[in-house]
């Protein structure tokens, strides 16, 4: 009679039952066995897997071996669970592994559009992105790559809105805006042959503080101008259209307004334009927005000024081209604005004068595909900041995606032109992308987890600011193929109390066990907590795990990485040494708190490395010879030499000083060694040469030194000192000595008395100066007292006078 697997398997567990002892050895010896194997094993051993499904989402390497005799007696479940490799060498055999792979499926792959000279094509049949659709297994920790193409199109269609600032210090503006239409279409037509435009403008929201509420003032706000309108916060003038003529007559009918505060309602306006497709007309297509002011903006929160409190609800609310609900939504927020417009692929260009230009341009850098141009103060150059904007948004490509499942990640690889890899937002982004040029972008997809237990999921990729998109249908891989033939409440499983499935029992609610052979409720009795219990102590699984059925459940961490292993839960692979606040320095793996380290390197946390060319010193030789390498550095054992390989000596002659002598006696017979020349200096290998320039240079082979050495007559001497590939002395000496020549008597003897007579001239002549100076300032000075003298007048007894005076005694000198 033929024997079914199954009935094989129960036959061999009665006969094993038969000896209780006999089984109690070799469960303890099985056990001690599958611990060592835990702790010697693989992470998929580690992981502990009860079942297929768990094992196949630890990694892919992991397999699951479904043959029913398989396991020996005692081993747990989890022992099916393990590297392919290793469970061919366990003897499970290929037909019984299961090992589910993942798989990428093209849907759908229309190619890229390459347009036909002089032939328009339908919205429909333009392809700028290829493929369109594909369905990806993963499984966890395999990645599914594909190529994205990515080609602009030429004439592709463009509808642009033009949304204006009304205020009154736009009145300029908006005469020159007023010949827009035809314009704009004239130069655009140079770009597309299928383009549309529309127009809308914005003010204020009208409630206080922002607009004046008086009478007069909702009237005309602008004090005594008779063309200026009522205020109102957003109006939709005129739905995209390819007539540029009617855009002129309706832009020349509008009116300016007018408000109180600076900043402006625009973000309402924006908002409106990107959720009301159906009243402002967006086609699918390249879709502009160009929003155009001299002012700055209101955003959430300043709703509360005017007592409005409800955030933005960002839904369209136009009725007759007016949004009627500005005094009832606050303002939306930036990243509301963002969501918007990127969910209805608008590129904005912001139009404004070059006092705001900061403004704007940090508000770009949070709008994806957005730019901004420099208006000028009447708006006379828009058509030409409308052309450069558009050019500057199209020529640059940036992949964006839905949001992904948890567990999923994705990354890029950009291929841009000519090759080049593109570094842009992380791999996503292309620029200078001329119209027809290809590039294209690898795309990376790989699961750590069932992030719904294999339900689909669908992730969406697109180009920011185009409507194509490539649609990802995510399967999960999160069971094995033989999970669905299992067998229900089978004999297998303890009479019933579990399904057999992929050679394993999956335990009914309430059982537990490899054969589900316990209750959860006989799981803390004391009959079973002694298996648990190392070297009969006190602790249950070293507190890291569960006694169940006999047999400790290691608890699982936060962090899927770090696991307990061992027969009592006692190992662990994240309890070991740590060298810069590395696990094992980075160079090992950490097994039972014991560092097993990678191939040259050693120590408790393998941060010693084996490598030994970091000691080799010029010579070759590790450690110059004296010391010993540890750890990739030279440890000295001669006290003397010391530097990174042992090299350095400095109370240690140099190598010139050391062999001088020998040289020296060798050579010319003299020196300190003349008389035991013979004795000492006979392992030197000595060649003359004539000169300095004979002497031998260094090569990397044969490291050489030069010497410069001086004898007892100051008379110098060159050499040479290597040690050839024999390990002799090898002396290069120059045979010539270099004395220093004797003092010419002749030009000293004459140098000194020239020397000599000249000082005594040059002192004979300062002498003379200084007696020179000295008589002519006496000189001086006598001929000044000369002149300031006063000498004595007297007469003369001799002298007698030409003249008698007669002296009359009667006149008494009256």
């Amino acid at each position: 009679m033929k024997v079914s697997p199954q009935q094989e398997v129960v036959h061999i567990m009665k006969g094993f039952k038969m000896d209780l002892k006999l089984l109690f050895i070799s469960t303890l010896s099985l056990f001690i066995c599958h611990s060592r194997a835990q702790q010697e094993g693989s992470d998929c051993i580690k992981a502990n897997a009860k079942s297929c499904g768990e094992c196949i989402q630890v990694g892919e390497k992991c397999g699951w071996c479904t043959d029913p005799v398989f396991l020996k007696e005692g081993e747990p479940t989890s022992a099916r669970c393990d590297e392919v490799d290793s469970l061919k060498k366990k003897g499970c055999t290929a037909a019984f592994i299961e090992d589910p792979r993942g798989n990428l499926t093209i849907n759908k792959d229309t190619p890229v559009t390459n347009r036909k000279e002089g032939k328009k094509l339908d919205i429909k049949d333009i392809t700028q992105i290829q493929p369109q659709k594909l369905t990806l297994d993963l499984r966890s920790g395999e990645a599914q790559t594909f190529t994205l193409k990515f080609k602009r199109a030429e004439d592709y269609p463009i509808d642009l809105y033009y949304l204006m600032d009304l205020s009154y210090s736009m009145k300029d503006d908006l005469e020159n805006v007023k010949n827009l239409g035809t314009d704009l279409m004239k130069e655009m037509r140079k770009i597309t042959s299928d383009f549309k435009i529309g127009f809308g403008s914005f003010v204020e929201k009208t409630v206080m503080p922002y607009i004046s509420t008086t009478p007069a003032k909702l009237l005309n706000p602008c004090q005594g101008d008779q063309n200026c309108t009522s205020p109102f916060s957003y109006k939709n003038v005129l739905k995209l259209t390819g007539d540029g003529q009617k855009f002129n007559t309706l832009v020349g009918q509008q009116q300016i307004s007018g408000n109180l505060d600076s900043p402006e309602g625009g973000f309402d306006a924006i908002m409106q334009v990107a959720v009301c497709g159906e009243h402002i007309g967006w086609r699918n297509v390249t879709r502009l927005l160009v929003f155009s002011t001299d002012a700055g903006f209101h955003f959430a929160g300043d709703g509360k000024l005017g007592g409005i409190v409800l955030p933005n609800d960002g839904k369209c609310h136009l009725e007759n081209g007016m949004y009627t609900m500005s005094h009832y939504y606050d303002y939306p927020s930036i990243a509301h604005l963002v969501q918007k417009l990127s969910d209805n692929n608008i590129q904005t260009i912001f139009a404004v004068t070059n006092d705001f230009q900061a403004v704007y341009k940090e508000l770009k850098n949070l709008i994806p595909k957005s730019a901004v141009g420099t208006l000028s103060a009447n708006s006379s150059n828009v058509i030409n900041l409308i052309i450069d904007a558009y050019n500057s948004l199209s020529s640059e490509v940036i992949l964006e995606n839905s949001k992904l499942p948890e567990g999923v990640s994705m990354t890029y690889q950009s291929h841009c032109k000519n090759g080049k890899i593109g570094k842009g937002e992380n791999g996503r982004k292309c620029s200078n992308i001329s119209i027809g040029d290809e590039v294209s972008f690898q795309v990376s997809v790989k699961a750590t987890k069932c992030p719904s237990r294999g339900k689909s999921e669908t992730v969406k990729i697109k180009p920011q600011g185009f409507t194509e998109e490539v649609e990802l249908v995510l399967n999960f891989i999160c069971e094995c193929d033989c999970h669905s033939k299992g067998q229900p409440n089978s004999e297998l499983c303890n009479n019933g109390n579990g399904t057999f499935e992929c050679g394993a029992c999956r335990c009914n609610e309430g059982r537990i066990g490899r054969e589900c052979e316990c209750s959860t409720e006989e799981v803390n009795s004391d009959d079973m907590d002694a298996n648990c219990r190392r070297d009969n102590g006190t602790e249950i699984c070293s507190n890291n795990g569960d006694c169940i059925c006999g047999a400790c459940e290691c608890k699982k961490r936060d962090n899927p990485e770090e696991r307990h292993s061992g027969k009592f839960c006692e190992c662990d692979n994240f309890n070991c040494d740590r060298s810069n606040n590395k696990l094992c320095a980075g160079h090992g793996r950490c097994e039972c708190r014991v560092c097993i380290c990678d191939a040259n390197y050693t120590g408790s946390a393998c941060d010693c490395s084996l490598d030994t060319t970091t000691c080799l010193a010029s010579n070759k030789q590790i450690c110059n010879g004296r010391g010993t390498c540890e750890c990739g550095t030279c440890k000295c054992t001669d006290p003397k030499f010391q530097g990174p390989t042992c090299e350095i000596c400095p109370t240690c002659p140099s190598v010139c000083t050391q062999h001088k002598d020998c040289v020296q006696c060798l050579t010319f017979g003299t020196g300190e060694k003349k008389d035991t020349c013979k004795q000492e200096c006979s392992d030197f290998k000595l060649i003359k040469v004539s000169d300095q320039d004979k002497l031998p240079q260094p090569v990397q082979t044969l490291p050489l030194v030069h010497c410069k050495e001086r004898d007892a007559n100051d008379c110098w001497f060159y050499f040479t000192y290597s040690i050839n590939n024999n390990t002799e002395k090898e002396v290069h000496v120059v045979e010539k000595l270099e004395c220093p020549t004797g003092p010419d008597i002749i030009p000293i003897v004459v140098g000194v008395v020239a020397g000599i007579v000249l000082i005594g001239l040059a002192l004979l002549l300062i002498w003379k100066l200084l007696m020179i100076i000295h008589d002519r300032r006496e000189f001086a000075k006598f001929e000044k007292e000369k002149m300031n003298a006063k000498w004595d007048t007297g007469e003369n007894p001799i002298y007698k006078s030409a003249v008698t005076t007669v002296v009359n005694p009667k006149y008494e000198g009256k």
